[in-house]
């Protein structure tokens, strides 16, 4: 057997055990969950009773130890588990820590009583061992023990917890269905969900008053793949690079999401989303020709865009509405390419507003952002400014109190919330360079009014090249450096200095080199990004290893990994007038938690945990304001032992006496 030992924190007074059996067949998987709490005498006693009872058949040793499951999985031979190994913290959200994963360790789970050998290289189990460990999980992949990074800041403080995870964004969902069930995942505290994106939080002082400032990219999981393999939509409605990204303002004066000693929601934290995704249309790109620039496609034409209607119902349903698209693709072209997907998405927004209300209508701002940059007359910033400025009046901003501008006439003397309605939906042809800078200038004036409803600033703006600004441009430099690496394999080629034409010289030569460097990834890496592709539809089990089917390498394509083919559920269609959901237009004040909602009437509040367990924030409110921490913070709840899962993993042979 293999027993898991998980503690609520590296010193903790609680203890709970997880047992693997390691006597099934190769494609059975038994994990058994003891219900019952330890003390750090009682779980010893347990362990030395279990040691013993084995001692004919080697005892019992100590592999690893690990900080959560990341799941289990399963190719040809028996099962594997995958451990965190190392951590690191990146964020502080509420008295919560966010840490990044530094390393892990994939287990692999066999009976000592079978002989094994080490694996053939050359054998099928070696090869998909080696395609899913080639996801590099220590690269951008995040968790937190007990604040759920797959909602939004707005969600976990006004929404029912027992809607559970943003499954969109638990890059490790297979991996956890194949341990814990697809329900059972939601609940184990063994479970450790994973997000894939990115995480930055820097700290800003003003006036002798501190405030953190997050960045939070969520990548989905859904259609996901590398670029050029990965463009549009599929039948199910999601799109390539899909990515929401959220910008947290919380004034540190107390650190956790309510007041110390007074159990109300604290007013000092507030967020701000965007979105950015591939246009929802069936269009391709063939990257693998020696072209800069590949034609591109539209693979399907359907005149009632059923896709894009589930992708615009899903956005809907994540944000509610206004959707606002900020559509930055080339207009004007010598060789139409761009300009093609422009007609068609402006007319799949005309046809599907037709049957919305009016004041739902999707809201289409088309702009050609390059030729722009390129003009001596036009001024990209400026004309980016307009349009934040605008469409952040539509959407809002979530603030968890009453607005404390210094000089707001209309301060309000209730605690009541201030809600985003609706999001920016920001896309280019490869949602990356004209995307990000789109993100960064909306960004920018987000920060204003959120640094302004905490009394930080006296006015809501904040000007190019202070030292708040500075900060934001180089947190989204690194954003969208990042995502351009997931999804394109380089860096940015036009950057903020690009779009400010600052630094011409020193700019223009950088975006040279990166040009240079994206079209030598398009060109020349087609099977290293195929390879890629690979990797990620076995790790995301979109791909699943079964006897009598080709190997995942001997597939033509992926289409029908990430598209309906069961004619039966193809045939079941909503219908082409009423497409959306209408609880989705809902106001988002009307779907929050009206518990939250009812605090400024001096009602009690209890922080929110991913699991949905209640902690009294009262025992929080003295934690260190870094983001650093030395040790994680330490759960108060019962039912939150083994979350933290500062773990001792221990493996023992043979059968166990007694059942567990």
């Amino acid at each position: 057997r293999f027993f898991i030992v998980g503690t609520d924190a590296p010193a903790g007074s609680r203890f709970r055990v997880l047992k693997i059996d390691r006597t099934t067949a190769p494609d059975e998987l038994v994990i058994t969950e003891d219900e019952a709490v330890y003390t750090k005498n009682e779980v010893d006693d347990l362990l030395e009773m279990i040691a013993q009872g084995n001692r004919a058949t080697g005892g019992m040793r100590e592999v690893t130890k690990f900080y959560g499951i990341v799941g289990f999985v399963r190719f040809t031979e028996g099962y594997y588990l995958v451990v965190v190994t190392k951590r690191s913290p990146v964020a502080l959200i509420g008295g919560h820590y966010v840490f990044h994963i530094d390393a892990v360790s994939t287990l692999s789970i066999h009976s000592s009583t079978t002989p094994t050998t080490k694996l053939d290289k050359n054998s099928d189990e070696a090869r998909y061992l080696q395609m899913f460990q080639s996801v590099d999980l220590t690269k951008n992949f995040y968790f937190s023990y007990s604040y759920d990074i797959t909602r939004t800041l707005q969600w976990n403080m006004t929404r029912q917890r027992s809607e559970g995870r943003n499954k969109m964004f638990v890059w490790n969902q297979y991996l956890l269905e194949n341990g814990f069930g697809k329900q059972g995942q939601m609940e184990s505290q063994w479970a450790l969900p994973i997000m894939y994106g990115f995480v930055d939080q820097s700290k800003l002082s003003i006036m002798g008053r501190n405030a953190y400032v997050t960045l939070i990219a969520r990548r989905s999981r859904h259609f996901a793949g590398a670029r050029f393999l990965k463009r549009g939509v599929n039948d199910r409605g999601y799109v390539a690079n899909d990515v929401e990204s959220e910008q947290i303002v919380s004034e540190m004066s107390t650190t956790s999401f309510c007041g110390a000693g007074t159990g109300k929601v604290s007013p000092n934290h507030t967020s701000f989303v965007q979105h950015r995704g591939s246009i929802p249309l069936n269009w391709t790109q063939d990257g693998t020709n020696m072209s800069p620039k590949p034609a591109i496609e539209l693979s399907v034409v359907d005149p009632f865009f059923t896709a894009a209607a589930l992708h615009f119902d899903d956005m809907f349903k994540r944000y509610g509405a206004p959707c606002i698209v900020l559509n930055l693709i080339k207009a004007k072209e010598k060789t139409a390419r761009e300009s093609i997907l422009l007609k068609e998405f402006s007319d799949c927004i005309e046809y599907l507003n037709q049957f919305l209300p009016e004041e739902k209508k999707i809201q289409h701002i088309k702009w050609d952002m390059s030729r722009a940059s390129k003009s001596p007359n036009e001024n990209v910033i400026s004309v980016l400014e307009i349009i934040a400025d605008k469409t952040f009046a539509r959407t809002g901003f979530f603030h968890s109190g009453a607005d404390q501008g210094l000089h707001n006439q209309k301060r309000r003397t209730d605690n009541s919330l201030h809600l985003q309605n609706g999001v920016v939906r920001t896309n280019c042809i490869d949602c990356l360079d004209r995307t990000n800078a789109a993100q960064f200038i909306i960004a920018k004036c987000a920060l204003g009014h959120q640094l302004y409803s905490l009394g930080l600033i006296a006015e809501p703006f904040v000007p190019f090249d202070c030292d708040a600004v500075n900060m934001l441009t180089e947190m989204y430099h690194d954003h969208g450096d990042t995502i351009a690496l997931q999804y394109g394999g380089s860096h940015l080629v036009n950057t903020m200095e690009t779009y400010r034409k600052i630094n011409q010289w020193t700019s223009h030569s950088r975006d040279m080199i990166e040009s240079i460097r994206r079209f030598y990834s398009n060109s020349f890496v087609g099977k290293f990004y195929a390879e890629k592709q690979d990797s990620m539809n076995l790790f995301l089990g979109n791909y699943i290893v079964r006897s009598g089917q080709p190997a995942l390498w001997e597939l033509p394509g992926d289409h029908h990994l990430h598209n309906t083919m069961d004619p039966k559920i193809r045939s079941i269609r909503k219908s082409y007038i009423s497409w959306w959901t209408p609880e989705s237009l809902i106001p988002q004040e009307n779907l929050a938690h009206n518990r939250l909602l009812g605090t400024h009437d001096g009602q009690s509040y209890h922080d929110i945990t991913q699991d949905g367990v209640e902690s009294d924030q009262n025992d929080l409110h003295d934690l260190s304001h870094s983001p650093v921490p030395d040790q994680p913070m330490q759960e108060k709840e019962e039912s939150d032992v083994g979350k933290d899962m500062h773990s001792r993993s221990r493996f023992a042979d043979g059968v166990t006496p007694g059942d567990l």
